[in-house]
């Protein structure tokens, strides 16, 4: 697969929870990275219910005189149990100056780790803060504006989505997620108004969600809940969207 980066245009639409979830339900090794730079590991809090103390995470990386490879290496942690690795966030939102320099060396190792068999999902947090990650969301695979498809969404939506779009050609791509489709607008709506494709939409489940963002127990029948379901299904659209313009790509170069 690749690396695909999660952001939003306002409010909170649910990045977080959606990256959580995406990285459990990933179908091989994956590390997530939290890179929302408001501070305050929102993962560690919230699918932890703060269970979990942060002892080492993405400033350890930026502070480590290591090569990137290596500083990545002895920053995350496996989640037990799992096939996730996790890249913990910054414990306040005034650490964030201190991670300009770390995103582009960042960004070039993350795109490596596809040799060595991980993919790797990135909470990049809302455009526009400071210290956003924004070369994480520029070099990878797929960017994902994550969105609601009320007017306030949308219209935020729309102001920020040249700010993920890709020239043409370019082998990176650029689209909307959607959360709660139909409620009130359709995908169709949505990327007529926002000018990006919607490559996925994501269930609109209180119940199901709350696992991945609080750490709420699982509920009966979870496996086929409609937000489990819905997940996976962004993730095989996740997995064809990229796929089709590696492979459309390649052709234009043997041709």
């Amino acid at each position: 697969m690749a690396v695909i980066a999660l952001t939003s245009a306002s409010g909170s639409p649910g990045v977080t929870t959606t990256a959580v979830a995406l990285a459990f339900l990933w179908p091989r090794p994956v590390v997530l990275v939290e890179a929302d730079p408001t501070g305050g590991s929102a993962i560690l809090a919230g699918y932890f219910r703060g269970t979990r103390e942060y002892d080492v995470g993405i400033v350890e990386l930026a502070l480590s005189a290591l090569p990137p490879s290596d500083a990545l290496r002895e920053a995350i942690g496996l989640i037990p149990d799992t096939h996730v690795s996790l890249l913990a966030g910054t414990r306040s939102r005034t650490q964030a100056a201190a991670l300009r320099d770390v995103w582009t060396p960042l960004a070039e190792t993350l795109g490596q780790l596809e040799e060595n068999g991980q993919d790797v999902v990135i909470d990049a947090g809302r455009l526009g803060l400071s210290g956003s990650p924004e070369a994480l969301m520029d070099t990878a695979d797929l960017t994902l504006l994550v969105t609601r498809t009320n007017l306030p969404a949308l219209s935020a939506a729309r102001t920020w989505a040249d700010a993920i779009a890709r020239p043409a050609g370019d082998l990176r791509q650029a689209g909307i997620l959607l959360i709660g489709e139909g409620k009130p607008y359709g995908a169709t709506e949505v990327s007529s108004v926002v000018g990006q494709p919607v490559v996925a939409s994501i269930a609109d489940d209180a119940e199901g969600s709350a696992v991945f963002h609080r750490g709420s127990q699982q509920p009966k029948h979870f496996d086929t809940a409609p937000y489990v379901r819905s997940i996976r299904a962004s993730i095989e659209a996740i997995h064809g969207v990229i796929q089709r313009r590696r492979t459309a790509l390649l052709a234009q170069v043997n041709s």
